[in-house]
């Protein structure tokens, strides 16, 4: 099971839970980051680290943000390692 960025990353891109993950398995899509669940280690480093509560859990992600489980491992091969901070876009 690995970590799973959801809607509210939709938007705003807040990097801050990038800079504490330890093994660098997030990406950076042109309106959100994401994470590549096969490189992910289900730390949890990043969950408190997200200002607006994007980051779960696989097994925790709610029923209505479900799509972004599949989105997450299609989308962080096809985008660029991101491991500092940067400005969010809100």
């Amino acid at each position: 099971m690995a970590m799973v960025v959801t809607e509210p990353c939709f938007g705003c891109k807040y990097t801050d839970c990038v800079v504490v993950c330890p093994v660098e398995c997030f990406y950076e899509g042109e309106s959100m980051v994401f994470i590549a669940p096969d490189e992910c280690i289900d730390c949890g480093a990043c969950v408190p680290e997200c200002p607006v509560q994007a980051i779960y859990y696989e097994g925790d992600v709610p029923e209505h943000w479900k799509e972004y489980i599949p989105l997450n491992r299609e989308m962080a091969p096809q985008c660029p390692r991101i491991t500092e901070k940067k400005t969010p876009l809100c």
